[in-house]
This record gives C-alpha cells, sequence and structure tokens, in this order.
C-alpha cells in the first residue's frame, strides 16, 4: 500500500474531514478522519481535536503516512482496546496520509476490553464510509513527469504519442520552441522517451523528471 514499488494508496483530499459516530450504554465515539502530510501534521491534527472537545475522556489518535511511518496511542485506554483498532482500520482500507482520532464521552457504564474494540473499530469505520460518501477519498499513483522540448512541427504527433503511452499532457509552454509537460505511471515513460527519440533521430527532446505521487 504505502513507501516504494510503484504502489498507489488512497488518501483523503488535502482540507477535507470526516467524520463518524457510534453509541455503546451511553458512551459517545466520535471518529475524526482527515488527510495529513507528516507526523507534525497529525499532532497538529490530535492538538486540534482535542481542543475542539477538551471535555472528553479521551481523544485516542491513529496515523498512516504514505512513507510507512504509523503511530497510535491507546491515550488511557486500557492497553490495545482503542488505538490500536483504529490504525487496523485505517490499514484495511489501504489509507497512508491520513490522522483519525476518535473522541470518547464516558457514558458511565465500563464496555470491557471487547466493547473497547468493537466501538473504536466502528467508529473510525464510520468515518471511513462517510468520506467515500462525500468522495473525500483520492486514489494516489506513482507518477513519473516528462519535460519535452520541441520544435511546433512535431508537437501534435507528440502529443498524440504521450496520450498512446498512457500519459496526459499537464502544462504547455510557447515560445521559441513547445515546452510540454506530460505525466505518466511511473514506468509507462519509458515507452514515450524512447518513441521521442526516434522521432527525433536519437536526439533526447525527452526527459524524465523524479517520480512522486500524485492523482493521476
Amino acid at each position: 500500500m504505502t513507501g516504494g514499488a510503484g504502489a498507489g494508496y488512497r488518501t483523503l483530499r488535502a482540507g477535507a474531514e470526516a467524520t463518524g459516530e457510534f453509541e455503546d450504554r451511553r458512551s459517545r465515539f466520535i471518529a475524526q478522519l482527515t488527510h495529513v502530510g507528516s507526523e507534525a501534521g497529525a499532532d497538529a491534527f490530535l492538538a486540534a481535536v482535542r481542543a475542539r472537545h477538551h471535555d472528553a475522556r479521551h481523544n485516542v489518535p491513529a496515523w498512516i503516512l504514505a512513507d510507512g511511518r504509523e503511530r497510535c496511542s491507546d491515550d488511557g485506554e486500557p492497553s490495545r482496546t482503542s488505538g490500536m483498532p483504529v490504525l487496523e482500520v485505517l490499514r484495511g482500507a489501504g489509507l497512508a496520509d491520513v490522522c483519525c482520532v476518535v473522541t470518547r464521552y464516558f457514558g458511565g457504564t465500563l464496555l470491557g476490553p471487547g466493547g473497547l474494540v468493537r466501538a473504536y473499530t466502528a467508529a473510525a469505520q464510520a468515518a471511513v464510509a462517510a468520506a467515500e460518501k462525500d468522495g473525500a477519498i483520492c486514489e494516489m499513483t506513482l507518477v513519473c513527469p516528462v519535460t519535452a522540448q520541441l520544435p511546433y512541427a512535431l508537437y501534435d504527433r507528440v502529443t498524440r504519442m504521450c496520450a498512446d503511452a498512457g500519459g496526459r499532457v499537464s502544462d504547455s509552454l510557447f515560445a521559441e520552441d513547445v515546452q510540454l509537460t506530460c505525466v505518466f505511471r511511473a514506468g509507462d515513460e519509458e515507452r514515450f522517451c524512447s518513441a521521442v527519440r526516434e522521432l527525433a533521430a536519437g536526439e533526447d527532446l525527452a526527459r524524465p523528471g523524479e517520480p512522486r505521487f500524485a492523482e493521476f
């Protein structure tokens, strides 16, 4: 799901937040799910949720980053009854670069370890389902940008070659010649660069950049 190997992952769109709720014996569990790009971003979201729910008994965080780092905390709940179940929901949904904080308002009745696991899991699942329903989840793919410097005469042919290789033109700059920026799924750019080299009689008109994760 995360990290190298050309894999993709799912995340929430930047700025999106989804919530889900679950109630058991008057204890309320409110899951808040958002996009984060770093550990500092996750810490900031947790601080914001703590401020929002300053009167709650527990604010249980779990986060996963696209580089494979992940963390969770039980925030005072019995060990492995809250943070780990929330983290498992994020993993199971194939999400990365996300943080979920589940706020618990205690209802006066102890739920026991099994009841807590079920409740935290259900709240996190409800937040993921809400994000899906709202169209807040997007697919991130490992892509490679390619910059091509072309004479005008080759413009139409090279844009067609880009499409034929499964890419798309993300930017065009028209000056003395044309500079095209094309984006491909990582690995597909080699076919395009080879085709352009052949068209230009061996000249390297198309140069690949560093692969990165993006919507494609």
